[in-house]
Protein backbone atom coordinates (compact mmCIF):
# COMPACT_ATOMS: atom_id res chain seq x y z
CA UNK A 1 0.00 0.00 0.00
CA UNK A 2 1.29 3.43 -0.93
CA UNK A 3 2.10 5.89 1.88
CA UNK A 4 -0.27 8.90 2.08
CA UNK A 5 0.83 12.04 0.22
CA UNK A 6 0.52 15.72 1.04
CA UNK A 7 -1.95 16.30 -1.82
CA UNK A 8 -4.06 13.44 -0.52
CA UNK A 9 -3.99 15.17 2.88
CA UNK A 10 -5.16 18.41 1.27
CA UNK A 11 -8.06 16.51 -0.32
CA UNK A 12 -8.90 15.00 3.08
CA UNK A 13 -8.80 18.51 4.60
CA UNK A 14 -11.18 19.82 1.95
CA UNK A 15 -13.62 16.93 2.33
CA UNK A 16 -13.53 17.10 6.15
CA UNK A 17 -14.15 20.84 6.17
CA UNK A 18 -16.97 20.66 3.62
CA UNK A 19 -18.68 17.73 5.35
CA UNK A 20 -18.07 19.15 8.83
CA UNK A 21 -19.35 22.61 7.91
CA UNK A 22 -22.41 21.25 6.10
CA UNK A 23 -23.20 18.77 8.87
CA UNK A 24 -22.92 21.45 11.55
CA UNK A 25 -25.11 23.81 9.56
CA UNK A 26 -27.76 21.16 8.91
CA UNK A 27 -27.83 19.90 12.50
CA UNK A 28 -27.88 23.45 13.90
CA UNK A 29 -31.13 24.12 12.08
CA UNK A 30 -32.74 21.15 13.87
CA UNK A 31 -31.00 21.11 17.28
CA UNK A 32 -29.54 23.75 19.57
CA UNK A 33 -26.34 25.06 18.01
CA UNK A 34 -24.13 24.25 21.01
CA UNK A 35 -25.15 20.59 21.14
CA UNK A 36 -24.20 19.68 17.57
CA UNK A 37 -20.49 20.46 17.69
CA UNK A 38 -19.64 17.30 19.63
CA UNK A 39 -21.21 14.85 17.15
CA UNK A 40 -19.54 16.72 14.28
CA UNK A 41 -16.14 16.39 16.00
CA UNK A 42 -16.74 12.69 16.72
CA UNK A 43 -17.91 12.01 13.15
CA UNK A 44 -14.96 13.75 11.54
CA UNK A 45 -12.60 12.09 14.02
CA UNK A 46 -14.03 8.66 13.19
CA UNK A 47 -13.76 9.26 9.45
CA UNK A 48 -10.15 10.43 9.81
CA UNK A 49 -9.23 7.40 11.93
CA UNK A 50 -10.75 5.09 9.30
CA UNK A 51 -8.77 6.95 6.64
CA UNK A 52 -5.53 6.58 8.63
CA UNK A 53 -6.08 2.88 9.23
CA UNK A 54 -6.90 2.36 5.57
CA UNK A 55 -3.68 4.07 4.47
CA UNK A 56 -1.45 2.35 7.01
CA UNK A 57 0.95 -0.36 5.91
CA UNK A 58 0.54 -2.11 9.26
CA UNK A 59 -1.81 -5.07 8.66
CA UNK A 60 -2.70 -5.96 12.26
CA UNK A 61 -4.89 -4.48 14.95
CA UNK A 62 -7.17 -2.31 12.85
CA UNK A 63 -10.45 -3.67 14.22
CA UNK A 64 -9.12 -3.53 17.77
CA UNK A 65 -7.93 0.03 17.22
CA UNK A 66 -11.34 1.07 15.89
CA UNK A 67 -13.06 -0.64 18.83
CA UNK A 68 -10.82 1.13 21.35
CA UNK A 69 -11.34 4.45 19.56
CA UNK A 70 -15.12 3.92 19.69
CA UNK A 71 -14.93 3.02 23.39
CA UNK A 72 -12.89 6.13 24.22
CA UNK A 73 -15.08 8.38 22.06
CA UNK A 74 -18.26 6.94 23.59
CA UNK A 75 -16.97 7.30 27.15
CA UNK A 76 -15.93 10.87 26.43
CA UNK A 77 -19.35 11.58 24.93
CA UNK A 78 -21.20 10.26 27.99
CA UNK A 79 -18.90 11.95 30.52
CA UNK A 80 -19.60 15.24 28.70
CA UNK A 81 -16.36 17.05 29.62
CA UNK A 82 -15.81 20.69 28.64
CA UNK A 83 -15.47 21.18 24.88
CA UNK A 84 -11.73 21.85 25.12
CA UNK A 85 -11.11 18.51 26.85
CA UNK A 86 -13.45 16.77 24.41
CA UNK A 87 -11.40 18.09 21.47
CA UNK A 88 -8.12 17.15 23.19
CA UNK A 89 -9.29 13.55 23.70
CA UNK A 90 -10.06 13.21 19.99
CA UNK A 91 -6.75 14.82 19.04
CA UNK A 92 -4.95 12.47 21.42
CA UNK A 93 -6.61 9.51 19.75
CA UNK A 94 -5.51 10.72 16.30
CA UNK A 95 -1.97 11.24 17.58
CA UNK A 96 -1.84 7.82 19.20
CA UNK A 97 -3.12 6.04 16.11
CA UNK A 98 -0.68 7.83 13.82
CA UNK A 99 2.15 7.11 16.26
CA UNK A 100 1.31 3.42 16.35
CA UNK A 101 0.68 2.94 12.65
CA UNK A 102 3.07 5.33 10.91
CA UNK A 103 6.15 5.80 13.13
CA UNK A 104 8.79 3.58 14.66
CA UNK A 105 10.57 6.04 16.94
CA UNK A 106 9.62 8.20 19.88
CA UNK A 107 11.08 11.30 18.21
CA UNK A 108 8.81 10.84 15.20
CA UNK A 109 5.81 10.43 17.50
CA UNK A 110 6.79 13.61 19.36
CA UNK A 111 7.10 15.46 16.05
CA UNK A 112 3.59 14.28 15.21
CA UNK A 113 2.36 15.51 18.60
CA UNK A 114 3.82 18.88 17.69
CA UNK A 115 1.95 18.69 14.39
CA UNK A 116 -1.30 18.09 16.28
CA UNK A 117 -0.61 21.05 18.58
CA UNK A 118 0.17 23.28 15.60
CA UNK A 119 -3.00 22.11 13.85
CA UNK A 120 -5.07 22.88 16.95
CA UNK A 121 -3.50 26.35 17.17
CA UNK A 122 -4.30 26.98 13.50
CA UNK A 123 -7.90 25.81 14.02
CA UNK A 124 -8.40 28.06 17.05
CA UNK A 125 -6.87 30.99 15.18
CA UNK A 126 -9.13 30.38 12.16
CA UNK A 127 -12.33 30.18 14.19
CA UNK A 128 -11.40 33.33 16.16
CA UNK A 129 -10.61 35.27 12.98
CA UNK A 130 -13.54 34.11 10.86
CA UNK A 131 -16.08 32.51 13.17
CA UNK A 132 -16.30 29.73 10.59
CA UNK A 133 -16.24 26.07 11.52
CA UNK A 134 -15.36 25.31 7.89
CA UNK A 135 -12.20 27.45 8.15
CA UNK A 136 -11.29 25.92 11.50
CA UNK A 137 -11.57 22.33 10.22
CA UNK A 138 -9.77 23.28 7.01
CA UNK A 139 -6.81 24.82 8.88
CA UNK A 140 -6.54 21.89 11.29
CA UNK A 141 -6.52 19.21 8.61
CA UNK A 142 -4.32 21.25 6.28
CA UNK A 143 -1.64 21.20 8.98
CA UNK A 144 -2.32 17.48 9.52
CA UNK A 145 -1.59 16.88 5.82
CA UNK A 146 2.03 17.67 6.66
CA UNK A 147 2.35 14.54 8.83
CA UNK A 148 3.55 12.69 5.74
CA UNK A 149 6.78 14.72 5.91
CA UNK A 150 7.68 13.25 9.31
CA UNK A 151 10.04 10.32 8.78
CA UNK A 152 8.96 6.99 10.25
CA UNK A 153 12.16 6.93 12.25
CA UNK A 154 13.95 9.99 13.60
CA UNK A 155 17.23 9.15 15.29
CA UNK A 156 20.86 10.08 15.38
CA UNK A 157 22.92 8.75 12.52
CA UNK A 158 25.24 5.87 13.26
CA UNK A 159 28.81 7.07 13.27
CA UNK A 160 31.64 4.97 11.94
CA UNK A 161 34.15 4.34 14.72
CA UNK A 162 37.59 5.85 14.43
CA UNK A 163 40.03 2.95 14.20
CA UNK A 164 43.70 3.51 14.78
CA UNK A 165 44.77 1.59 11.74
CA UNK A 166 46.94 2.76 8.95
CA UNK A 167 45.37 0.23 6.60
CA UNK A 168 42.51 1.96 4.79
CA UNK A 169 41.30 -1.32 3.33
CA UNK A 170 40.79 -2.80 6.83
CA UNK A 171 38.92 0.32 7.94
CA UNK A 172 36.64 0.13 4.91
CA UNK A 173 36.11 -3.59 5.47
CA UNK A 174 35.11 -3.03 9.11
CA UNK A 175 32.75 -0.19 8.12
CA UNK A 176 31.12 -2.43 5.49
CA UNK A 177 30.67 -5.22 8.03
CA UNK A 178 29.03 -2.79 10.48
CA UNK A 179 26.72 -1.49 7.77
CA UNK A 180 25.75 -5.04 6.83
CA UNK A 181 25.05 -5.95 10.47
CA UNK A 182 22.95 -2.79 10.91
CA UNK A 183 20.99 -3.68 7.78
CA UNK A 184 20.29 -7.17 9.09
CA UNK A 185 19.10 -5.73 12.42
CA UNK A 186 16.80 -3.32 10.58
CA UNK A 187 15.33 -6.14 8.50
CA UNK A 188 14.74 -8.21 11.65
CA UNK A 189 12.98 -5.27 13.35
CA UNK A 190 10.87 -4.72 10.24
CA UNK A 191 9.79 -8.37 10.16
CA UNK A 192 9.24 -8.60 13.92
Amino acid sequence: MKHPTFLEGVAVALIASLVGGALHSALSSVFASGSVLRPVIAGIGFAYVVYLLGRSREPVGRITTLAIWALVAGATWFMHPPLTLYVLVHLGAIWLIRSLYFYSSALSALADLGSNALGLAAAVWAVKQSGSLFASIWCFFLVQALFVAIPARLSRKTEIPDWDSEDRFQDAHRAAEMAFENSLRSIERFRG
